[in-house]
């Protein structure tokens, strides 16, 4: 759920089809924050629009116990920064997987 900026998400130990696809990305990128339900991906696309538009620095802070999901957050945000970035330099959505994502999400 969101609250306010806040995503408080909870990790189901187990793959859910499509959540986390190219088509998820395409659509979280034409929206919002709010307008659809709450996904790490609105998360991320509010901070590149942040960064991009407004000019602002950003920070994304994830928190949570051992085993919660924090290194696969991470990654999920980093492939979305990524794929967004691609776009705007003129790559189709369904290209995501460059050299320059494999490194930021290997590292």
């Amino acid at each position: 759920t969101n609250i306010g900026s806040i995503l408080a998400s909870v990790n189901p130990y187990k793959p859910i089809p499509g959540l986390y696809s190219v088509d998820a990305i395409d659509l979280y990128r034409q929206h919002r924050l709010g307008e659809l339900p709450p996904h790490i991906f609105a998360t991320a696309n509010e901070c590149y629009c942040c960064l991009w538009k407004r000019h602002d620095s950003q920070c994304v802070l994830i928190s949570g116990e051992s085993g919660a999901g924090k290194t696969e957050s991470t990654k999920l945000l980093l492939k979305f920064l990524s794929a967004m970035s691609q776009t705007s330099l003129g790559a189709p959505v369904c290209e995501k997987s460059t050299c320059v994502e494999e490194a930021i999400l290997e590292s």
